[in-house]
């Protein structure tokens, strides 16, 4: 990845609804429009996203969603409501953000959630799209995904111990339903019940995300909250998109140059999807990695990443 990188410009960007997007550029101001889009739903942006575009070439983009990261109000704070966080909205957003950028087109690059953004973000605005980048490939219309996420049958049998925790965070009494469960917990006005059910539903999200095991980021409360709660409210409703959606929209996309990546033991967005992605568009690169998972930033992934930035930047 390219070195560290600071924004020259940043600022607040009124949606409608009460809600304000942070938004900000890095690299060449003059460069290519480069826009990227964070996973989750709610993980909010990362210092190292600005880093998988050559900062002399690209005019790098980058934004908070809904209810995370720097944008407000902060689904944090419980009372948030998240009636106007939909994948509506969050393409409605991006578009807002493009005319108040003046953009005329720009490459797309996401991640695990950021893949699907980018994918129906893509498949409405095809003109405003000059190439696509995606990892981790992320197919919420696949109904195998609730079961994999949150099942006993899923990632649940080769993380069984982060599963336990999970599970056994619950009464014996709710744990047929895990996302239901949650989900009242979650959105309780008690500090004292969504706290502990953030840190529990978002330390199952956090973990298994790379091929070897790592220390968890450090996450505050207000941050977890936010992540766990959009999260769910995602989830729980199929990501507000239609069965096949994603799959049926692809001749839109079709002539758009793109590069997909995932992980073969990509434990978060297993690799039949970004395979059955594939499939359905063989017009797009198609790398899966052997020795990689979920993680964008190990070798196998981050190299590929970089490549595809560097193979869509324009001539010197």
């Amino acid at each position: 990845m390219y070195p560290p990188i600071e924004p020259h410009t940043h600022g607040m960007l009124p949606v409608g609804d009460g809600q304000e997007l942070y938004w900000e550029e890095c690299g060449n101001p003059d460069g290519k429009p480069a826009l990227f889009l964070h996973g989750g739903p709610g993980g909010g942006l990362l210092p190292n996203a600005r880093s998988w575009f050559d900062p002399d070439a690209y005019r790098i983009i980058l934004f908070d969603q809904r209810g995370c990261g720097r944008s407000t109000p902060h689904a944090g704070d419980v009372h948030t409501d998240l009636t106007t966080n939909t994948t509506a909205h969050l393409l409605a957003d991006i578009e807002l953000l493009r005319g108040h950028l003046g953009v005329d087109r720009w490459l797309l690059f996401g991640g695990s959630w950021g893949s699907t953004l980018a994918l129906a973000y893509a498949q409405r605005h095809p003109d405003a799209v000059s190439e696509i980048v995606l990892r981790g490939v992320w197919l919420p219309d696949l109904a195998a995904d609730t079961a994999w996420a949150t099942g006993p049958h899923g990632a649940a049998r080769l993380f069984p111990e982060d599963y336990a925790r999970l599970r056994d965070y619950l009464p014996l009494a709710e744990r047929d339903d895990l996302t239901t469960a949650y989900g009242r917990r979650l959105n309780d006005p008690d500090p004292s019940v969504h706290v502990p059910a953030a840190r529990a539903w978002g330390a199952w999200e956090i973990a298994a995300n790379t091929l070897l095991p790592v220390p968890p980021p450090m996450l505050d409360d207000a941050t977890l909250i936010a992540f766990s709660r959009i999260l769910h409210h995602y989830f729980s409703r199929q990501c507000f998109l239609g069965a096949d959606e994603l799959f049926d929209g692809i001749d839109k996309i079709r002539h758009i140059p793109a590069v997909i990546v995932n992980g073969r033991y990509d434990m978060k967005t297993p690799p039949d999807a970004a395979f059955a992605l594939h499939r359905a568009w063989p017009e797009a690169d198609f790398h899966l990695v052997e020795d990689a998972g979920h993680g964008g930033s190990e070798p196998g992934t981050r190299d590929l990443l970089v490549q595809a930035t560097d193979r869509f930047r324009p001539p010197a």
